[in-house]
Parts: structure tokens; C-alpha cells; sequence
């Protein structure tokens, strides 16, 4: 009897020892709609509660260095809950020109040196560690876990290591059945809820692994991130081969913040396209005078470069004849940049060298007398093994550089992004970053890059489907500027599709091909189509060469994630409407309620012809009167779209 007391009295004593142990803080939007509660115990745990439906519980978040683990049996020296509220103004905005950035700030400050910050928003959580340790830290893993409260679908791109160009196609997974030796998932991931989605992302990428994420089979998401390479070399003129590699994940300072990992959380799928969160979560301007950077749209020659019609006298290719006809097109048609691929250069690898049939400097003269700025492509490794070339291009007229294969998210490929942008920040220089990963932050530090590829985009011919693109509006487009190279003026349904360099054609319907102009948003915005194709449809061309790539306003009309979404944007007095499906027909009707009061607009509207399901070069343009108490019926045929522009 007394044994059996005194483990009572034991166990009674450990229990009262484990609850004083614990210890919880909480913390909620300004509109008290959605809570985050931290639990400080063995480890630090964090809940997210959103109108009144628990999403993530014991989620947590730590870190392991070298010697010790940042978040194990965490010891809470201060904590501070304050208010935020301000006005952003982005430079180039892509969905609003001003938002307004309230949050609830929670700042815990641990023993050992390192911090926990957390913003709570009305539509959203981010979180971020900082440290204050001297001299240098190794990262070996980060122990960040998302414990979804619930089971749930994901929708996720799965490349097959940590080489990814980040362009394959969406896959849906239950939570519970996404198992650690099943492919992880590169990010933004979109958590589909039974009542809310989640659209998760990181932001503020300095010097540190991109986040991919693992399952565990039982609704959990587990960080995983490439290993910092320490010996590599060449591989051909745009790859490179990792010999070795550390045991961390990062070397860095030992004060310094680390990325936010951020969930937009919304129970209206249409907020998902207007994300405001990067905006939101962005560091300064890096650059002082920003009046040389000149976001728009250019002509491309990868895909269909050889020109052809009455008006085509010369041997298409990549020669000077060629390009000046695609700088004709340009200026007359009010684009300001032509992007020149590959072939106008002698060598890959040597970017002074140019093709003599290009006549590069000639070119360049001829250009600038058009008001057109000329791009040119080169691989990431000529750029790393000729930093030079940037003073060079500036001292030649060239106004931007694509850069394409970098194909990696480890810690040097992240300070070679930054590297790259910060010179050529310094001559003037914009820059493309194709075969990139998502956007990430380094487009507002540094807002000469333009626009990252990171997509399925029609590079892919046939297989860049409508059926994938439906989700990018989403997902990746939610996040930040995306090169998807729009413009197909050769159009089939998928399952008649054919066509290849270089008589390439988009997929999906005509007018589909015209409203992702609307939808799909980037700084430099190319159409992937040739001149010649574009005059022989001149209602279509005029209607693309005279989409904004900034906008001032951003509204959702009609939405659902992965199956259609019909967008409205505003440039000053005018506006523009784009929709586009999946492999279904839509009806859909939308309001107009955003036309102000008592103003009657003129709308131009291209619309599915009647075959479009078979024929998807059929369309047909309508002119109508439209004002606030119009409702719009929009029908689209399958992979079809609707594009329309309305002025006073």
C-alpha cells in the first residue's frame, strides 16, 4: 500500500512538473478570426485555428546546428504581441499598386540565442527564426514539420531530386498516403481542406536551401533541403557536376534572420490568385535609382523563328535579316524588348564572341533608332565564369540577359541568383532567370529580375495542357512573376495537338491562348509566337500587344481551384477580363459590380466559336455596352477561355 502511494504521489509530482514545464502563448489576426497558439514543451510546437476550423496542430519548429538543436526544450527569456498596420506600395505591382499590410506581430525570444517570429494575418500565418550567435553556424537540417489537423488532398510538383527546373506536372495526393520513400514535393504546395485552403510557401530566400517538403503517411510535411556542394565541375556548358558535398544544409552567419515559411490561408479559392503575401513579407529596394528598370512585353524567336509570307524576302534564321524583323514588330507595335535565344553567339561559353550572321552591334543600333531593348540568352555557367560580361553588355546597349539551367535550390545556387542580380543591378542590366525555381524574394530586393521560369510552360508543346496550366493562377502564379511564354496563334485541342520547332502551337483554344495574357502575370511578359502569325490575325494581336504587365487592381470573378477561374484587372481607366478552363465546358455569368456608378463601358470580348471543341482556332470578337448591373455570361468550350477589354 505505501509503495503504491508513493508512485502516486511520483507520477502526480511529474505530471504537475510537466504542465508548469509547458508553456503557452497565443496570438491572433487583427480580426480574431484565426489564432496561432505556441506550446513551448520538449520541442516548440504551434497550432493555426482559422473561422473556427483547427488546420495545423503541433506543427513544429526547430532547427539543428552543428552542436546544438534550436528548439529542443526551448526556454522563453521574452515575448512581445504588438499590432502592425501600413500601406505597401510595390514598385511593379502584378496584382494591386497598393495594399495595406496589417498583422498581429509575435516575437519570442529564446535562451540560446535565437528568436521565433510569427505574423498573423487575416488570410494568413508566416513564421521565421533568427539567431544571434557569434562567428559562423552550420545548418545541418532544419526540424520544421506542418502537421495538418486534418486529412486532406495536396496538390504538388514531384521532381525526382533535388535537380529540378521545377516543371513538372501538378499531382494530387491524399496527406495520409504521401509516404517518405514517395517523391517530396518542391514548393508552393496547395493544401486542399475540406473548408479552406492553405497555399504554402517560403519567402525572404538569403543565402540558405530552397524548402522541399516529405510525407509521413500520417497528414504530416517534413522540410527536407539539399546538402551545401563543396566540389563540383563543369558539365558540358550548362551543367554542372556535384563531387562532394558537406554535411550541412548551410554555413552562414550566426545572426541573421532565415526565410519565412508562409500559409495564405482563405475559404474563397479566388484568393488564392490575388496573394498579396510576398508583397507583404518583402525586404527594401537594394537598388537606389530603379527609373532604368522597364518591366514589359517581348517578342521571342525559340519557338517559331522563321518567319514566312509575302513580306519575307530573306532566308529566315538566326541572321540580322530575322532579328529586324522581329524588331520591326516590336516597335510597331508598341513592345519594347525582343529576346534573342540561343545561336547568337559564336560558343556558348563565350559570351563576347558573337555570330557573324547576327551582326550583333549593328543590331543593337537598329534597335535602339525602334525604341526596342534586346535580351539575350546565355546558360548560368558562362555567366559564373564571365561576371564581366555585365559591364560589357552594358557598354555594347544591351538592357537584359536570360539566364537558363540552373536547375538547383542548394545554398551557392541561391548566392549565385543574388550574386547575379547584384551585378547587373550595377550596369544597368535586367535579367530572366529561366530553368529557376519559384520566386522567392529576391524580385523585390533586387527588381531588375523581371521574371523566373519555374513553370510548365509551352516550351512544352503538347504537354503544356490546360488541364495543368488551370492550377498556376493558384499556385505558381500566386507567389510571384512567372515565364510561361504565351501567345500561340496556332492553336489545337490535345488530342489533335501536333507541332514542333519550329512550327510550334499552343494547346487549348485560340481565345484560351489570348486570356492567359490577363491571367498569367510576369515583369517581361514574351509572346512565344512569330510576327508573320500575328499579323495574319491583327484583332488578336491587338488585343495581346495591348495587355499590362502591372496592374492597379485585381478581382476574381468566378473561380475554382484547378477547374476555371475568370479574372478581372484594372490599368488605370481600363479594364481587362480573362478566363480561361480545364478539359470541361463552363457557363458561367459573373457581375460587373466593379464599374463605378452610373458609367457605361464598351467592352471588346473574344469568345469559343461553336466548333472550338474540335477546331480550336475557332473564336469570334464581340463588341457590346456594359455597366455595374451588367451580369456577363461567359461560355467556354473545353480548354477554352474568354478575353475581353473594356474602356469609356
Amino acid at each position: 500500500m505505501k509503495t503504491a502511494r508513493f508512485i502516486f504521489f511520483i507520477m502526480a509530482a511529474l505530471l504537475c512538473m510537466s504542465a508548469h514545464a509547458q508553456k503557452t502563448v497565443t496570438a491572433q489576426s487583427p480580426d480574431g478570426q484565426t489564432e496561432v497558439t505556441v506550446t513551448l514543451s520538449d520541442r516548440i510546437y504551434y497550432d493555426v485555428v482559422s473561422h473556427d476550423e483547427a488546420l495545423l496542430k503541433q506543427s513544429v519548429i526547430g532547427m539543428q546546428l552543428r552542436d546544438v538543436t534550436l528548439g529542443e526544450r526551448p526556454v522563453l527569456k521574452k515575448k512581445k504581441i504588438s499590432s502592425v498596420k501600413e500601406t505597401v506600395k510595390p514598385l511593379f505591382p502584378l496584382k494591386f499598386s497598393q495594399v495595406e499590410n496589417e498583422y498581429t506581430l509575435l516575437t519570442m525570444d529564446m535562451k540560446g540565442g535565437y528568436s521565433v517570429d510569427f505574423r498573423i494575418y487575416d488570410d494568413g500565418v508566416a513564421f521565421r527564426m533568427r539567431t544571434s550567435l557569434p562567428g559562423e553556424i552550420e545548418v545541418m537540417q532544419e526540424n520544421t514539420v506542418f502537421q495538418l489537423a486534418d486529412e486532406c488532398r495536396l496538390v504538388l510538383q514531384q521532381p525526382g531530386g533535388f535537380k529540378t527546373g521545377c516543371e513538372e506536372r501538378y499531382t494530387i495526393v491524399n496527406s495520409n498516403e504521401w509516404k517518405k520513400d514517395d517523391r517530396m514535393s518542391e514548393l508552393p504546395v496547395l493544401i486542399m481542406g475540406r473548408n479552406q485552403k492553405i497555399l504554402l510557401s517560403e519567402f525572404d530566400l538569403i543565402s540558405y536551401p530552397g524548402l522541399f517538403l516529405k510525407g509521413n503517411s500520417d497528414n504530416s510535411l517534413s522540410a527536407i533541403q539539399p546538402k551545401t556542394p563543396l566540389e563540383y565541375e563543369d558539365d558540358g556548358d550548362r551543367r554542372q557536376r556535384i563531387l562532394k558535398e558537406a554535411d550541412y544544409i548551410a554555413k552562414t552567419s550566426g545572426t541573421r534572420t532565415f526565410p519565412w515559411r508562409y500559409m495564405l490561408i482563405t475559404q474563397e479559392d479566388g484568393r488564392l490568385a490575388e496573394n498579396t503575401m510576398p508583397m507583404r513579407l518583402a525586404q527594401k529596394c537594394q537598388i537606389e535609382d530603379t527609373d532604368w528598370i522597364k518591366p514589359g512585353q517581348a517578342c521571342w524567336d525559340w519557338l517559331n523563328g522563321i518567319p514566312y509570307g509575302p513580306d519575307v524576302d530573306f532566308k529566315g534564321g538566326i541572321n540580322l535579316a530575322t532579328y529586324k524583323y522581329f524588331v520591326d514588330f516590336a516597335s510597331e507595335n508598341g513592345i519594347p524588348y525582343i529576346v534573342m535565344d540561343e545561336g547568337w553567339a559564336l560558343d556558348t561559353r563565350d559570351p563576347y564572341r558573337t555570330n557573324p550572321e547576327v551582326d550583333l552591334p549593328e543590331l543593337i543600333s537598329y534597335a535602339k533608332s525602334r525604341n526596342v531593348g534586346i535580351f539575350v540568352w546565355l546558360p548560368w555557367l558562362t555567366v559564373e565564369h564571365h561576371m564581366d560580361l555585365f559591364e560589357k553588355f552594358e557598354e555594347w546597349g544591351i538592357v537584359g540577359t536570360k539566364i537558363d539551367f540552373m536547375d538547383r535550390q542548394d545554398q551557392w545556387m541561391i548566392d549565385y541568383y543574388d550574386r547575379v542580380a547584384k551585378e547587373a543591378a550595377e550596369h544597368h542590366i535586367m535579367i530572366d532567370f529561366h530553368g529557376a525555381f519559384h520566386p522567392s524574394g529576391l524580385e523585390y530586393r533586387y527588381p531588375n529580375v523581371l521574371t523566373f521560369e519555374g513553370v510548365r510552360g509551352m516550351e512544352f508543346n503538347g504537354h503544356c495542357t490546360p488541364n495543368n496550366s488551370i492550377w498556376f493562377p493558384f499556385i505558381r502564379n500566386a507567389v510571384g512573376p512567372m515565364d510561361y511564354t504565351p501567345g500561340a496563334m496556332i492553336c489545337y485541342q490535345p488530342k489533335y495537338h501536333h507541332g514542333n520547332r519550329p512550327f510550334c502551337a499552343g494547346v487549348g483554344t485560340k481565345v484560351y491562348n489570348m486570356a492567359v495574357f490577363v491571367l498569367f502575370e510576369s515583369h517581361l511578359q514574351m509572346l512565344m509566337d512569330n510576327p508573320c502569325r500575328y499579323d495574319t490575325w491583327p484583332d488578336c494581336r491587338d488585343f495581346i500587344t495591348s495587355v499590362p504587365v502591372n496592374w492597379d487592381e485585381t478581382r476574381v470573378l468566378a473561380a475554382e481551384a484547378g477547374q476555371y477561374i475568370v479574372m478581372a484587372k484594372r490599368k488605370g481607366q481600363k479594364w481587362f477580363i480573362g478566363g480561361i478552363t480545364n478539359d470541361r465546358p463552363r457557363d458561367l455569368e459573373v457581375t460587373l459590380d466593379f464599374i463605378p456608378e452610373g458609367v457605361e463601358m464598351q467592352m471588346t470580348s473574344f469568345v469559343d466559336g461553336v466548333n472550338a471543341d474540335r477546331m480550336a482556332m475557332d473564336y469570334r470578337q464581340e463588341q457590346s455596352a456594359v455597366d455595374k448591373d451588367t451580369k456577363l455570361h461567359i461560355r467556354m468550350a473545353p480548354n477554352g477561355g474568354f478575353a475581353g477589354v473594356m474602356n469609356q
